[in-house]
Parts: structure tokens; sequence; C-alpha cells
């Protein structure tokens, strides 16, 4: 058996533990160093002495040392703190009695804390768990109909995907060399588009159909000033540390890891402000905190394992091989790289698709002339799908969780399909008009968006594959 074809091996049984349940870092790591200690044997050479070891410690060295990733724990502590400093149910109050006279204002305001929250804390599950608990049983008071209160809920939370400072742009950005900077304006424009047909779906929907979402009675006496002191007290706030924190790193102020930290230590005095910070409160962010951090870094050193050693028995080239002889335009390659990663969307989470998938494409897109920005963005878009496309919408099985009874599971699944014609609209419009992406980065930078571009305090090799081939004067 040549060494491709145990490349392709080697990748067909990855994707059989993964459907068996088994944990996917510890999966990637295991056969990495197992399929890794027949590439790199060397006859007469002690087990020991294999170059698997080598490049399992490099990949281990080169995550703790990628100045990228240390956002990544900042970040997720700013959204744990904000997250048990009670500001949702705050913001949500507000928001619903400004938003009073608008059609389906609770809905409306459901969405736009929805937005806001999943930017600030970038956790899908926690945005869509927390805001069932406290705006799904507000609207079906209200008489609002189930499709509607419960897809609007399922949809707004998966925002924070896209929207910067998202976490999984951080992580596609380490895995394809690309600016954390430029990849946060190239999703601003996308990210607001989405957000904007979200909310215009709604409005619509209920101007033509009052009756989806009946007008609140119990906000209608609130006075202006009351109303606008409310915004003031739990709106601004939240807006105005996203805002500095996504500001600083537009602008070049700060890199995206000074700008986690200014955002954790944000959330920290929103809590104090707000008298809901304890102890407990920051010992539960942290150890949460700790728990997700590593579980990417345990991704990164094990799928970085996983890769190079696919790529030095020579699955890669056969993947590349593949594409290259279907003879495809640039538009039938993004449709086909994106049709891929959609169904890959239903089994596996957004951090496996990006750290494993994503860099078999990675090679191709010089190729096609892709931008690896738009191709990004692409990404993160088409993700969004997975969170709501049945049979496994993870947002509708959060929600499912903790609704009321006499919501079904099946009523969530056709509240989120209007919402995820949103998601396919936004994406036909960026293929027709690519400069949704590329027009604020351009603006901003003026700079061509290439390959080589690499994020903030890293240069071209920080953060790479070593791949131990050197060390064997050529390949296997």
């Amino acid at each position: 058996m040549s060494d491709p074809i145990i490349a392709l091996v080697m990748l067909g049984l990855f994707i059989v533990f993964i459907f068996l349940g088994f944990p996917i870092a510890f999966t990637l790591m295991a056969m990495g160093i197992m399929f890794g200690a027949y590439a790199y044997y060397v006859p007469g050479q002690s087990i020991f002495d294999n170059n698997i070891f080598y490049l399992f410690t490099q990949n281990t060295f080169s995550v703790m040392n990628n100045d990228v990733l240390i956002s990544i724990p900042l970040f997720l502590f700013m959204g744990y703190i904000i997250e048990r400093a009670n500001i949702l149910d705050r913001l949500f109050e507000s928001l619903q009695v400004s938003l009073r006279h608008v059609p389906g204002s609770m809905a409306v305001a459901a969405l736009i804390t929805c937005a806001l929250f999943a930017t600030a804390t970038g956790i899908v599950g926690a945005v869509v768990t927390l805001m069932g608990l406290l705006a799904l049983p507000s609207m079906l008071k209200a008489g609002y109909d189930q499709k509607l209160a419960t897809g609007v809920i399922a949809a707004g939370g998966t925002l924070g995907i896209l929207i910067p400072p998202s976490i999984m742009l951080i992580v596609y950005a380490a895995t394809a060399g690309v600016s954390v900077v430029k990849l946060y304006a190239a999703a601003m424009v996308p990210g607001i588009l989405l957000a904007t047909l979200y909310l215009g779906y709604v409005i619509i929907r209920v101007v033509l159909n009052p009756k989806l979402a009946p007008k609140p009675k119990n906000v209608e006496d609130v006075g202006f000033l009351h109303a606008l002191w409310m915004i003031v007290t739990a709106f601004l706030p939240l807006a105005a540390l996203i805002l500095t924190v996504l500001g600083s790193i537009l602008f070049g102020l700060a890199t995206p890891s000074e700008a986690a930290a200014m955002g954790a230590l944000g959330g920290i005095v929103l809590a104090v402000v707000y008298r809901a910070f304890s102890w407990q409160r920051l010992k539960e962010a942290v150890f949460l905190t700790a728990k997700t951090t590593a579980m990417v870094c345990y991704l990164f050193v094990g799928s970085w394992t996983f890769s190079s050693v696919f790529s030095y028995l020579g699955g890669e080239s056969v993947v590349k091989e593949f594409m290259l002889s279907m003879d495809l335009s640039t538009i039938q390659f993004l449709l086909l790289t994106q049709l891929i990663i959609f169904i890959l969307g239903w089994p596996l989470e957004w951090s496996e698709i990006i750290i494993i998938f994503v860099p078999i494409f990675l090679p191709l897109l010089e190729h096609f002339g892709v931008d690896p920005l738009f191709f990004g963005i692409l990404i993160a878009i088409n993700l969004q799908t997975s969170f709501l496309t049945p049979p496994m919408a993870m947002s509708a099985y959060y929600l499912k969780g903790i609704a009321p009874k006499e919501v079904e599971l099946w009523t969530i699944f056709k509240g989120c399909f209007p919402f995820l014609g949103m998601v396919f609209l936004t994406i036909a419009l960026i293929y027709v008009e690519p400069r949704i992406v590329n027009w604020l980065p351009d603006l901003m930078y003026n700079s061509d968006h290439s390959m080589e571009d690499v994020a903030p305090g890293e240069d071209d090799e920080e953060g790479s594959v070593m791949d131990p081939a050197f060390l064997m004067g050529g390949s296997n």
C-alpha cells in the first residue's frame, strides 16, 4: 500500500472515530503519532528516537508560543464574566421598553440582545440558552408565534461566530496565517448585513401579520426619560466595551491580545458596577475559560500533528491533484468547498472544521485566485447554517433543552428555516458583490490580501507546523 493511500486511510479512520464518539482532539493526537511513527520510521532506529515525537513536541511549543492565540482565553474570560454578571436581563428589558412601538418589539429586542451578547461572548450555546430562559417565556406569554420566537433566539445566538471580536475568526487567522485585524475588518459589513436582514425579516413579517407578535401591554406606561435611563445604564456600557475593544483592534491602537486583555478587565469592571461580582463567579469564569482554552489548544496540537503526517504521506497532494483534475472555475471551487463545509457542519463543531479540514483547502486558494480573507468570511457565514440546519441544528437543541414542554423540536426547526434563508441570501450577495467583504479592509488598510499576510506579532514561521522531514533529507 502506497503512502498516499495510507494517508487517505488515515483520514477515513479519523472520520469513523468521530462518528463513534471518540474525543476529537485526543483522536487526532493518537492517530497522528501512530501513523507518524510509520511515516518517519528509520530502520534500526529506537521507537523513542522517531521524529514524530519531535514533531509533536514542536507543535505543542508552537501553539503555546503563538501570540495570537493568547487572545482566545482573554476573550472567553470576558464573555464568561459578562455572562455571570446578570447583564443580559437588564439589556433585554431596556431594549424591550425602548423599542415598544416597533412592530414585533420583543423579537427585535431579543435579536439585538442576542447579537450584542453573542458578540461579547462568542459562545453560541451560552447565548441561546440564556436568551431562551429570559426572552422566550416572555414572548410566549405575550402571545408570540412559537416559530417566530424560537427562530429569533436560535438564529440570533449564532451571530457571535461572524461579528467581531469572534473567537472563530481568531482560530481561522491562526490556521490560515492571515491578519486577525484585517479579518475582523472584512467580517464587519457581512455581520451587520446578516443581522440587518434578520431584523428586517422580523419587522416585515410582523407588519404583514400582526397576530404573530401582539403588542405588549405591560410597557405602555413607561416614560421617555425612564426608558432613556434604562438604555444608558444597561445597553450603553456593554456596547461601549465591545466598541472600544473592537475599535482599538481595527484602528491599530492595540493588538488583538492587548484588546482582549482590556476587554477582560472591562468585563470585571462592569460586573463590579452592576454589583454582580463575586469570588465564586470569578472562579467559575476562570475554570470555564481554562477548560475551553485547553480544548482549543489540544485541537491545534492534534490537528497540526495529524496534518503534518497526512501531508508528509502525500494525502494533501492527492486531494490537491483531485481538485485540480476536476478543472473547476473559481466560483465552482468555492461552491464545492462551501458545500463540503456545510455538510461537515452537521456532525462537527466549528472549531474542528476550521482546525482540521480547512487547511486541506488552503493550498488551493492561490491556484484559484481566492483571497484567504474572503474565503474565511464565507466559511464564517456558512457555519451559521450548521447551527440552524436539521438534523444536527445545535442551536435548536440548546433551545429545546430549556424551552417549555409545549414547544416541540420540529417547531424550532421550522422557526429556523426563514433565518437560514437569510444566511443563504447573504452568501449569495457576497458572491455577486465581493466588495461587501473587501471594502472595509481596503478602505482602512489599502493593501492586498495575500497568503503571506500574517497576524500581528507573528513572523512567517511562528505558529507554523513543524515538519521533521528536513531531518531525514527528503521524503520517506
